[in-house]
């Protein structure tokens, strides 16, 4: 088959017929845990670490999950394995996992929910999204209480697909800083994340970086820090108040998508000061060589050289 497959519920079907219903809980109420993994040289990069986090936030979002770990594990590389023959030279791909409670039986007038909906989809790693970030830098632009409830029952170390909150940041950025820039979220002066990534802050020469449980529990921070540890670069874990931006030398920013790039400025507008930073310090430069010695690909020089 020369099209994209897709895992749906059990089954690998043409990517073109797996579709939520209408009346699914992921649809109709946002109730969607999710994950996403990327490959190098079509090979799942940190499987394990993205299947034990999806599992975990199933359990604690009340999703679901029959499957076992071998069953997902299967099914993953599966997919991978017949969708990376897609790629044009040089492709990479992005698999996202997703779990949602189902279908809502009020919706067809029935009076059970369920049962759960499972899948898996790919779709190639877009090197021209990320190029910027290793040619120019990253523009942030800072964005207050973008949770409007920080300290609720969905627990921030959770990664999901209600999404809204941080599109509509992501826009207020964009009017701040300009049409390529990501919202920062600064919760009661504290800066936390972005849409895209974990935040790193360079001070003194090390590297400190938001507490766990108060963000997202990122899978490329948790590589950046063990790499942190393996080339000798002095790692923190304690809240960065926006005031921290302004005596630190680098803006770190750790995603799957890219692994680990930097940003350029920080608008600050009524949040906090606007700022400039090294876009291509030392601290990054010691932490992408370690990166890419790691996965074996120049990390930076495949979005900057990447055709696609």
């Amino acid at each position: 088959m020369n099209a994209p497959l897709a895992y749906f519920n059990g089954r690998l079907v043409p990517f073109s017929e797996a579709a939520l219903s209408l009346h699914d809980a992921g649809f109709v109420s946002g109730a969607t845990v999710v994950d996403n993994a990327r490959t190098f040289r079509h090979k799942l990069f940190r499987w394990a670490d993205h299947l034990a986090r999806f599992r975990r936030d199933c359990v604690a979002c009340y999703v679901p999950l029959g499957s076992t770990d071998e069953q997902l594990t299967a099914a993953a590389h599966e997919l991978v394995a017949h969708n990376a023959k897609l790629l044009p030279p040089g492709g990479e791909l992005q698999l996202v996992t997703f779990a949602t409670p189902g279908p809502l039986g009020f919706y067809l007038g029935e009076p059970q929910n369920g049962p759960p909906t499972l899948g898996m989809v790919t779709y190639p790693l877009p090197f021209a999204r990320y190029r910027t970030f290793f040619t120019e830098g990253v523009r942030l632009g800072a964005v207050a209480n973008v949770w409007s409830a920080p300290n609720g029952v969905v627990p921030p170390a959770v990664k999901h697909r209600s999404r809204m909150a941080w599109h509509v940041a992501d826009n207020q950025a964009r009017a701040l800083a300009g049409s390529t820039a990501l919202a920062l979220a600064v919760e009661n002066e504290y800066l936390t994340e972005t849409s895209v990534a974990n935040i790193l802050i360079v001070r003194d020469g090390g590297v400190v970086s938001p507490p766990p449980g108060t963000v997202l529990d990122g899978i490329s921070l948790k590589v950046t820090r063990e790499l942190c540890c393996a080339v000798g670069v002095p790692y923190t874990e304690a809240p960065v108040h926006h005031r921290d931006a302004a005596h630190g030398s680098e803006f770190l920013l750790a995603g799957t998508g890219f692994c680990l790039a930097a940003a350029r400025e920080l608008f600050g507008g009524a949040v906090c000061a606007s700022r400039t930073f090294e876009p291509f310090g030392p601290v990054l430069a010691k932490l992408l060589a370690a990166w890419s010695d790691l996965v074996g690909v120049d990390v930076a020089r495949s979005f900057t050289d990447a055709r696609a």
